[in-house]
């Protein structure tokens, strides 16, 4: 079920052994590209047609009526509802620790602050289709919130009956959400973007999504912003030594796998007959998953076991792939977590799955995927602020530095700019 590669005896790189992760841009750009070009043309009668050709649905409104989202939190299961506001409470506290500090920076005549400012309104996507994700909604929107942004839309694709589901309509009311779009796919990331005769445009998109999601909010970035992250499908890469039970490495490498294909699932180790029990636990465990067929898609296309000759070949491996998660299930975590140079985020120990963040550990569960841990992060407040800075001159302040700015202005031929300073050093003096 696993593919397996023994890298104890290979002098090769890794590049050479390995399989990496499929960059975005082999993706289905040119469709993406049409998807985005036709609602930006046509607005909500595009959003609509797209929607009832992808998701099967008829939408006569593509904004759900707000008392929709408040009544939905009273219908939901309360032990839902209580794991939810668990949940929000987490991650709540997690994002106010994020919160940035202005600094102040003085000197004689001259001071420099530095403050933060949310941005006004932002699209956070959810995906649908293969199951329900509340748990993005929190995910993404109470990082939002805490961050102060004015507007908060939710994107996420309707349920065969037209509507959004109750229980992600109940996340959204818990989260602060003030919009619901009932619109799903490449074409909600335009309609946000752009802008439709019923959905103003945002400044920020975040969330998760499959390859046309992804594809499609890079290709508005620039218009607004978008994390440098590519959050696509689902990654995972367990490091285990057989400290612990396989089953627990096992489950781990499938509770990701479970998402659907084109994710990526990867046990790693230097202890092969571990690697032996681990590989039949994940066979027994699987054919008893009720997500067994989207397990088996992604375990076929990228499921991975590594047999390494060290600890440290093995965190090389994981440094390669840069997973969306990194498991370390040891007899030293702190050992490797040293090593740990590119991941989403990681979670050390045997009471550690990466569920546990998926859900309600803190942070967002929304982490870079195909590789883009090499340079990005998890989401987080300061993907909806921007930094501000003022500067406050005063005559002292402007004397210490004039001779300085006119100097570099006048060695890179800007007039104009040492200008600004010639004029006012004639009037002082």
């Amino acid at each position: 079920m696993l593919r397996r590669i023994d890298l104890r005896t290979s002098s090769a790189a890794l590049e050479e052994v390995l399989p990496r992760p499929t960059s975005p841009s082999d993706g289905p750009v040119d469709a993406v590209r049409e998807i985005l070009a036709t609602v930006r043309a046509d607005g909500d009668a595009a959003v609509r047609a797209y929607t009832e050709r992808f998701d099967g649905v008829s939408l006569d409104t593509l904004v759900v009526d707000g008392g929709k989202i408040e009544a939905a939190i009273d219908r939901v299961d309360p032990r839902v509802r209580g794991a939810l506001e668990t949940a929000a409470e987490r991650i709540r506290a997690y994002h106010e620790a994020q919160m940035p500090t202005d600094v102040s920076v003085d000197h004689p005549g001259l001071s420099v602050r530095g403050l933060h400012r949310a941005v006004e309104r932002a699209a956070c996507y959810v995906p649908g289709g293969r199951a329900m994700y509340p748990s993005t909604v929190l995910m993404t929107a109470i990082p939002a919130s805490v961050a102060g942004v004015d507007e908060i839309v939710l994107c996420v694709p309707p349920g065969p009956d037209g509507a959004v589901p109750d229980v992600v309509l109940a996340a959204a009311s818990i989260a602060g959400v003030h919009e619901v779009v009932s619109v799903g796919g490449a074409q909600a990331i335009a309609a946000v973007a752009y802008g439709t005769e019923s959905i103003r445009p945002v400044d920020v998109i975040v969330g998760p999504g499959n390859v046309f999601v992804a594809l499609a909010k890079q290709e508005v970035a620039g218009l607004v912003g978008v994390p440098s992250s590519f959050a696509g499908p689902s990654e995972v890469v367990v490091v285990a030594d057989g400290s612990f039970s396989a089953d627990y490495a096992a489950v781990d490498v499938i509770l990701q796998a479970e998402h659907g294909p084109d994710g990526l699932a990867w046990f790693v180790t230097w202890n092969e007959d571990f690697a032996d029990e681990v590989v039949n636990s994940i066979e027994r465990l699987v054919a008893a998953a009720p997500r067994r067929a989207e397990i088996e898609a992604t375990l076929q296309s990228s499921g991975v076991a590594v047999i390494c000759a060290t600890a440290e070949q093995a965190m090389a491996v994981a440094n390669f792939i840069a997973p969306e998660h990194l498991e370390l299930q040891t007899a030293d975590d702190d050992a490797l977590l040293a090593l740990v140079r590119h991941a989403g985020a990681v979670f050390c120990g045997a009471y550690a799955p990466a569920s546990i963040g998926d859900y309600a550990a803190g942070p967002s569960h929304v982490l870079p995927t195909s590789g883009t841990a090499r340079f990005a992060s998890a989401l987080t407040v300061r993907d909806f602020m921007k930094d501000l800075h003022v500067v406050r001159v005063a005559r002292e302040g402007f004397e210490a530095l004039a001779e300085t700015v006119e100097v570099l202005a006048g060695a890179e031929g800007l007039d104009a700019h040492a200008a600004s300073i010639r004029l006012r050093r004639g009037a002082t003096r």
